[in-house]
């Protein structure tokens, strides 16, 4: 009986080789989406010193697709695209962008990604408006005027480009209107938290009925590799749910069979 939980075993880890059990969410995630959302106003409210007119972000789905589409090239560096806004969004006339990659693919998650951005704040000064490191993922992540975020994460099996040959995650988020404009500061911080707003002030950001509302965009973007393979990950993960179980009962019923018509074909230590 041990040869054939042998036999089980091996077959089970043959089925597992090359199989990544890791599921990244999609653009249409709902929890993604929120969680890509509240990360964002999180740092926004809490700037400091304080913002006197801090935009409420909320989900782009147009920035989304821009940002699921250069992710899939799976390289570590900004979209070649970002300068000619026609090719980067349907309507905004300027996009920014953060990335994050890290492996292995579970080491992803939406909040140290985003923290990751968020605590380069500790190298930038605001009165001088000047940074000791690296600095730009933070302030565009807190700037005032972009008020729209859409984000993306995807596998990449054979490795991130100018990061690692591992298989690894990449995080994409894009912003609109983008920020990090030379020579200003992301935010003003003169007067009271939402003097500025000429609106309800929630939780230090200010809010608008027409700014935060959704659109919906019919669009891909002419750069995209492969626009007909929306929802691969998830696709390619079903597969292997559903066919890694049936392999095994298979496998399984078969040693059965075998050790049953054939009992001298196993060899017992």
């Amino acid at each position: 009986m041990r040869s054939m939980v042998k036999i089980l075993l091996w077959a089970w880890m043959f089925l597992d080789w090359g199989v990544c059990s890791v599921l990244l969410p999609e653009i249409t995630d709902g929890k993604f989406i929120e969680e890509c959302i509240r990360e964002h106003n999180r740092a926004r409210s809490s700037v400091t010193p304080p913002a006197n007119k801090m935009f409420y972000m909320t989900w782009d789905e147009g920035l989304a697709i821009t940002a699921r589409a250069w992710a899939k090239y799976c390289v570590f560096e900004h979209n070649i695209h970002l300068k000619d806004t026609r090719r980067m969004h349907p309507t905004f006339s300027s996009v920014g962008e953060n990335i994050w990659v890290g492996y292995p693919p579970s080491s992803f998650s939406v909040k140290i990604a985003i923290e990751n951005w968020v605590n380069e704040k500790q190298v930038y000064n605001y009165d001088k408006n000047t940074c000791s490191k690296v600095c730009g993922h933070y302030t565009q992540v807190v700037w005032a005027s972009s008020y729209k975020v859409g984000c993306a994460t995807q596998l990449c099996p054979n490795g991130i480009r100018e990061f690692s040959p591992n298989e690894g995650a990449i995080f994409v988020c894009n912003y609109a209107p983008a920020g990090n404009i030379d020579g200003r500061k992301p935010y003003d911080s003169e007067g009271a938290v939402c003097a500025q707003c000429n609106g309800p002030c929630v939780d230090s950001l200010c809010r608008n009925t027409e700014r935060d509302s959704h659109k919906s965009y019919n669009w891909t973007p002419d750069w995209d590799p492969s626009p007909s393979t929306t929802g691969s990950s998830y696709v390619s993960v079903l597969i292997v749910a559903i066919i890694r179980p049936i392999a095994l009962i298979f496998t399984f019923i078969t040693a059965y069979v075998v050790q049953y018509h054939y009992p001298n074909v196993f060899c017992y230590e």
